[in-house]
């Protein structure tokens, strides 16, 4: 299927104020982007680099006033995400170098606090995805999702205690219980279409089988139309502004995700 993916952002700079963003998809195995624009306002010098785990960040240092940023992209991506139960585990002497540090604790993913509760979470589950699934399960059916309940990051023992959260933090304990079985898990965010309300989306993949794989709490049931932005450790390596200095929040975010014909 094909999206029209958006995402505009306007601040109050009050000092010169340097930022780095991650709001360019990239193409990939799973996604296409057919046509983008970038548009910063006003015009200013935009620089861009890779980061350590792929993904394309913009730097720029915003002059003071009103200051926009202005994205949107065309993106082919899958209907459904694939499934796969039965996948077997991937050895840990098997797994490709980029992956191994996916498997460790990380600032928001405490995966050393989790064996106890993961294992009895997957009891009597074939190792791999399976066990993934069963985790995804246990968190739709154990945590309550409740988008906007939360302005920042919060661990996934915090998570666990409370027993809600939104998005992000349905990932971060998604992804230490995985970790804690020593299965690779990643988190992304990106764009979902008919996400409500519409906002910025947050989910997990898991390593199994030799592939990455999608899975997200917040969904009643596997579905497709995902567009990622950044993969990373937690949610520390996937926002998709990070600004230094005085601390400056949007004035103004939106965020638009619509699906469009297949000849565009």
């Amino acid at each position: 299927m094909w999206l029209q993916i958006q995402c505009d952002l306007k601040f109050e700079i009050g000092a010169p104020t340097p930022f780095i963003l991650m709001l360019r998809p990239r193409s990939g195995a799973q996604q296409w982007i057919s046509r983008e624009e970038f548009q910063v306002e006003p015009m200013i010098t935009v620089t861009e680099h890779t980061d350590i785990y792929g993904n394309l960040c913009q730097r720029l240092v915003a002059p003071p006033g009103d200051f926009a940023i202005r994205t949107n992209a065309v993106v082919s991506t899958a209907h459904l995400v694939d499934i796969n139960p039965g996948a077997p585990l991937t050895e840990i002497q098997n797994l490709p170098y980029n992956v191994l540090s996916y498997l460790l604790p990380s600032r928001y993913c405490e995966s050393d606090r989790f064996n106890e509760l993961a294992t009895s979470i997957t009891e009597n589950q074939l190792p791999g995805y399976d066990q993934v699934a069963t985790i995804e399960a246990w968190l739709r059916d154990t945590i309550s999702y409740i988008p906007g309940s939360s302005d920042f990051p919060i661990s996934a023992v915090e998570v666990n205690q409370r027993q809600s959260g939104v998005c992000r933090d349905l990932a971060h304990l998604g992804i230490a219980l995985c970790r804690s079985l020593s299965i690779p898990a990643r988190m992304v965010v990106g764009y979902l279409h008919n996400l409500y309300p519409m906002d910025m989306h947050a989910w997990f993949e898991a390593y199994v089988n030799g592939r990455w794989y999608t899975f997200d709490a917040t969904q009643s049931k596997p579905k497709g139309a995902y567009v990622a932005l950044g993969f990373g450790r937690d949610a520390a390596d996937v926002a998709v502004y990070n600004q230094f200095g005085p601390a400056v929040y949007p004035i103004q975010q939106l965020v638009n995700v619509e699906e469009i014909a297949t000849d565009r």
